[in-house]
């Protein structure tokens, strides 16, 4: 493969929400899927998230497991306009591991590179960072495996990109009705034949959720 495999991952209740209208989203899924979400990370050379969700959840994207000891992924959050805060737990956690921030602002946050946060430049698409020349970066950067956490529109954009070719997706018995936020955003399909298709791999219970595994057709 010319590009890093992509993992997607989605934590939703059955209607594929998210979070609600007013956006709370902790906790959907419960527990013992948070647990093997953090074993997911492990398995991935970096998690990535649009600055929407490192602003709404404020979360460090480490692996935290007790019997955990080995390297923690790269944390990558594509913020086109430079806007993670320095309080955030993020730009508080460079020494933990890696944080990528990939912005369309030519020049780099003196405060955020101060703070340890590496700011690499990509050109910004008409929503967001474009992703064929994200792939590029990451590559370069020596990431082979990317886990993808959210939001919706950083779904939508790697889905329209042809980038995805895994989904773990964890199901909470719970319904939150068609005002909630998607766990993916507009993918613009018309017809059938367009939309993306996935092969289910694997389904079993995890605590009261589900959990679902799709992989891109070969």
């Amino acid at each position: 493969m010319s590009r890093p495999w992509v993992t997607l991952k989605l934590a939703t209740s059955l209607d594929g929400r998210i979070a609600t209208a007013a956006g709370e989203s902790r906790w959907i899924t419960g527990q013992a899927s948070r647990e093997q979400v953090h074993r997911l990370r492990a398995e991935h050379d970096a998690v990535l998230v649009g600055i929407n969700t490192a602003i709404r959840d404020d979360a460090e994207l480490t692996v935290r497991l007790p019997d955990y000891t080995g390297k923690q992924p790269a944390r990558v959050v594509l913020d086109t306009h430079q806007r993670l805060p320095l309080e955030s737990r993020l730009a508080q956690t460079t020494g933990l591991g890696p944080v990528l921030l990939i912005t369309a602002v030519v020049t780099p946050s003196e405060a955020l590179t101060e703070a340890g946060v590496r700011v690499l430049h990509a050109p910004a698409r008409e929503v967001g960072v474009d992703v064929g020349v994200l792939m590029d970066i990451l590559q370069q950067e020596g990431i082979q495996r990317v886990f993808v956490e959210g939001g919706g529109r950083v779904a939508a954009s790697f889905v329209k990109a042809g980038c995805v070719d895994r989904v773990e997706w964890f199901r909470a018995p719970m319904i939150l009705g068609g005002e909630g936020k998607a766990a993916i955003g507009e993918l613009h399909v018309e017809g059938l034949p367009q939309a993306f298709r996935l092969r289910r791999v694997a389904v079993e219970t995890v605590g009261d959720d589900l959990w679902e595994r799709y992989e891109r057709p070969l």
